[in-house]
């Protein structure tokens, strides 16, 4: 095997416990899903799984590694994520002085897959989680370095649309509650609150704090 089932199942623990702690994400998913339905949360939830592909080749070529042995150019992508997530967070507050559209998305697929792309591929933390967790896992004296990688990121996929799109499906189905103009607002208000602290604590954690 390329990875032992030992290796596979203690990484799916791993992995899996890093999933399920809420995260930027998450809100996104949340938000879009409860904003304009289940096949826009579901395309939020296949935007994230890009920014995983975009990880594992950037893991596979070095980049990721260059980026965090490079003290600027991992603190501008810190910033480059943290003004991408504050920006997303205040369309919360400026989406919570509009009324709810229910005859149709107030946000279509493309720009939910996309935004959730870029702010996994931006997300400091997640390069740290393939360069900190994914090596662990590998074993170079059995070879083929590059198909364990991928089959890693395919597993950490795998946990990650096990958990989210469920998120998606369920929000979808407390839509009609919420989609009252009054519970529209405190939610567009409390995701784009909840966006505007992660991007604070990215910039806290990687340029504030260092």
């Amino acid at each position: 095997m390329i990875v032992e089932g030992a290796t596979l199942l203690a990484y799916a623990l791993t992995a899996g416990a890093i999933v399920l702690s809420p995260g930027p994400d998450t809100v996104l998913i949340l938000r879009y899903a409860i904003n304009s339905g289940r096949n826009v949360g579901l395309a939020t939830v296949f935007g994230v799984q890009l920014g995983l592909v975009g990880h594992t080749l950037l893991a596979i070529f070095g980049i990721s590694f260059l980026i965090a042995s490079s003290p600027i150019a991992f603190k501008l992508v810190a910033i480059l994520g943290s003004a991408y997530l504050a920006w997303i967070g205040i369309q919360g507050f400026r989406g919570a002085t509009l009324k709810f559209d229910a005859d149709g998305p107030t946000i279509t697929w493309k720009k939910a897959m996309f935004d959730a792309m870029i702010c996994n591929l931006l997300n400091p933390k997640v390069i740290i989680l393939f360069l900190a967790l994914l090596p662990n896992f590998v074993d170079p004296d059995k070879g083929q370095v590059t198909w364990q990688l991928i089959i890693l990121s395919l597993v950490l996929v795998i946990l990650n649309v096990t958990w989210q799109a469920p998120l998606a499906f369920a929000a979808d189905a407390v839509r009609g509650w919420l989609s009252r103009p009054r519970v529209q607002k405190t939610v567009n208000a409390s995701t784009g609150a909840f966006l505007l602290f992660f991007a604070a604590m990215m910039l806290w954690e990687h340029l504030i704090k260092t």
